[in-house]
């Protein structure tokens, strides 16, 4: 992803990230597609490199150790948290 700097006199832009801050928006073109307008605070993104080879992402991605301690740091906190079988969730849902 490329972060793009809003400047203050973008006024459009401005008014729809205010909305986006209340609630996440879709904004449609003209040509139908549609794209998300959300917050993304606590988002952390790793670059892994641009390769068409599957193999060698696998190897970047493994030595990335920003990334290596980001996900120690995210299990280590949601390693409190209770987890629900399979059959739990199948009950929750009624399934």
């Amino acid at each position: 992803m490329k972060p793009i700097a809003v400047s203050s006199r973008a006024k459009v832009l401005n008014t729809l990230l205010q909305k986006a801050r209340r609630r996440n928006v879709i904004l449609k073109s003209t040509s139908g597609e549609r794209f998300i307008l959300a917050p993304i605070s606590g988002w952390e993104g790793f670059d892994v490199g641009k390769s068409d080879d599957f193999e060698l992402e696998v190897k970047r991605t493994a030595r990335n150790k920003k990334l290596a301690k980001f996900m120690a740091e995210r299990r280590a906190k949601d390693s409190g948290k209770s987890l629900l079988s399979m059959e739990d969730v199948r009950k929750k849902l009624g399934l």
